[in-house]
Formats: C-alpha cells, structure tokens, sequence
C-alpha cells in the first residue's frame, strides 16, 4: 500500500517515461481497477460529464460460478476525476466508440495480459521515485481501496468500486 504522495510520484514518473503509458498508471491509480480491466475500456465508456465524470469499467469475470464470458461484457460506473477525464478525452478525440480507449505509445491496443508490455516500465518508474523495485501496478489498486476505507467509506461500496467483494478486501 502506497502513501497518496508514492502514488502520485508513482503516475507522475509514468508519464515522463511514456505518456500513453503515464495514462493508464493514471486510470490504475484514480480507479483502482486492474490492468486486466482497464485495458479493455472503449472510447464510449468515458462518460465525461463536467461535475460527474465516470468510466464504464469492464468487470473482470473473476469468482462466482457465473459464465466468464458473460461477466467480461458486463460494466460498472466508477467515478474519476475530471483531470484525468480531460486526459482520456483528449487521448480518445478523433477514435470511434468501439475502439480501445487507453492505447500503448505505438498506438495498438493493450494485450488482454498488458503487464507483458509495461513491467519494464513499472520497474522504471517506482526505481526512480525510490520505491521498492518488487512494486506491481496493482499498489495502485490496494492503495486506492485502503484510502477508501481510511476516509469511512463503506465496505459494501469499496467493494462495489473496485467489482470484489467484502470478503476478498477483510482477507
């Protein structure tokens, strides 16, 4: 679990590295989602609504004994900030709505396994804001459902949030 300052320095050194890549550490971080999920966002799941902006996160089709390929087409809505809408906007302009929103820097689609494409990167990024080198892009996600629970938000709606459940976050 990173402090809000790692995470911050944490984003902040993925984009000096790549930019595309900077924009999903950024979409990790403010929604806590998993890599898995947030590489399959289209251009039509930002909903960038000027007070209420939110993204349409792919759940990630894990536990239960529900058909995995039904759950993978089925979306929550997580709030994000309106930077990183702006951000996300900007880097979908011109791109149909079926089309993946967040793209690695050459321009194709995140793989369905993108850690593959950016562990280097991680590696790069969390050794030059003098993190511990072992530190993965799902920091992101636990520091982000820590500072949930911290600030009292209920334990039903962390869960909601971050499509898990409130037994996975007591474990």
């Amino acid at each position: 679990v990173l402090s809000d300052v790692q995470v911050h320095e944490f984003v902040a050194a993925a984009y000096v590295l790549d930019h595309p890549f900077g924009l999903l550490t950024d979409t990790l971080a403010i929604t806590g989602a998993r890599p898995s999920q947030a590489v399959r966002l289209r251009v039509e799941d930002l909903h960038d609504h000027p007070v209420r902006p939110k993204l349409m996160m792919p759940k990630s089709a894990k536990g239960g004994g529900r058909n995995r390929s039904v759950k993978k087409t089925e979306r929550y809505s997580v709030p994000i900030t309106a930077a990183l809408s702006r951000k996300l906007k900007a880097a979908a302009a011109g791109r149909a709505d079926n089309e993946p929103l967040l793209l690695q820097s050459d321009g194709s689609p995140w793989d369905k396994d993108p850690g593959q494409y950016y562990h280097r990167q991680v590696g790069k990024a969390v050794t030059a804001v003098g993190l511990d080198p072992n530190v993965t892009m799902y920091a992101l996600r636990h520091s982000n459902i820590v500072r949930m629970l911290v600030r009292n938000v209920p334990i039903r709606l962390v869960a909601s949030l971050h499509n898990t459940s409130v037994a996975m976050i007591e474990k």
